[in-house]
């Protein structure tokens, strides 16, 4: 199967989408504390490319996730495929056409079923295929991936974790969906597992022309396998550009902290304010910018309130949402 190349007709587009906990009532009338996960995100995903999303830990990353492929409700906002507002779908309209990979490989399995099992229950239940079309469909995911036919027999507990990733990978293909929303999936394994799986991943898009929303808090594997990059904050988009725009020369300054942060070999590193600065209390959110806290540029207007995505530009493909991006005086 040929490459899809990227379009710029989305593909996927989530708008304002939203995600709340608590915030309700007890029985005895008390107000109970209410989070927001994930604020009025909207992005779009062209066919045929690798979304990284990136963001330091309870940024909203795996809660978006989630509600892209099902197992979370959106408390407002759509995701549209080919224009079907799939959030009106339902879960079995998402789970036919968009799959997930998960972090820990072991876990994701049925420990309870054969190998053979759990990648026939998604050409069962979504795609409704015969014993003789399975089988045919079974044999063609088993070499895709790399694993030998008599694992199909074998349970999950059986298996490594690179071998385990493998078949996570396999059964999300199984549904034959139009985007596969992997997070964080080689966090788990080793090194020198993780690059084969990386290189698995990649062979598998060029060759089925697969669309990616990648999730992960490695700089270094976003770099290698995204196209385009979505940097989350405190529940919402601060910067969106070409990964070789973001990488290179970054807009929004929390953007810049995370390129800082990730480790260099042979570079000792010295901590710094950005790095102890406390987060937003996300029970009680601050007014303006959530990053003015550890912003270096800061400045009054910041706190007045939250910058919209596109007040910094550098040209349409970047965009940040910061009143002082880099590369700007002031």
């Amino acid at each position: 199967m040929s490459t899809a190349a990227p379009t710029t007709t989305p593909l996927m587009d989530v708008r304002d989408l939203t995600r709340r906990f608590g915030g309700g009532r007890t029985v005895f009338g008390a107000r109970e504390p209410g989070l927001t996960a994930v604020r009025a995100l909207t992005l779009e995903l062209r066919q045929g490319e690798t979304l990284g999303i990136v963001g330091e830990s309870g940024c909203g990353k795996s809660t978006l996730a989630r509600m892209l492929v099902g197992l979370d409700r959106p408390s407002s906002g759509t995701i549209r495929l080919d224009g079907e507002d799939l959030t009106r779908a339902g879960t079995r309209a998402l789970a036919k056409r968009v799959q997930y990979v998960f972090q820990d490989p072991v876990s994701s399995l049925n420990p309870r079923q054969t190998i053979r099992a759990i990648l026939e229950a998604p050409m069962r239940h979504l795609l409704g295929l015969d014993a003789e079309e399975r089988k045919r469909r079974l044999a063609e995911l088993v070499e895709a991936v790399n694993l030998r036919p008599e694992f199909l027999e074998r349970y999950p507990h059986e298996f490594s974790g690179g071998q385990a990733q493998r078949i996570g990978i396999a059964r999300a293909l199984a549904a034959e969906p139009d985007v596969i929303v992997l997070d964080e999936p080689v966090s788990a394994l080793d090194v020198s597992v993780q690059a084969q799986v990386l290189n698995l991943l990649d062979r598998l898009k060029r060759e089925r022309g697969l669309t990616y929303v990648f999730i992960s808090h490695d700089l270094a594997v976003v770099e290698s396998v995204a196209t385009r990059v979505a940097v989350m904050y405190f529940g919402s988009l601060v910067e969106e550009a070409p990964a070789r725009n973001l990488f290179a020369a970054p807009l929004h300054p929390y953007t810049r902290l995370l390129l800082d942060s990730a480790p260099v070999p042979g570079r000792k590193r010295e901590r710094t304010a950005d790095d102890i600065a406390e987060l937003p209390d996300p029970y009680n959110p601050p007014p303006g910018c959530p990053f003015a806290p550890r912003c270096p540029r800061v400045q009054a207007d910041c706190r007045q309130a939250i910058p919209p995505l596109d007040a910094a530009r550098r040209g349409e493909a970047q965009r940040a949402a910061c009143l002082h991006p880099l590369g700007n005086r002031g």
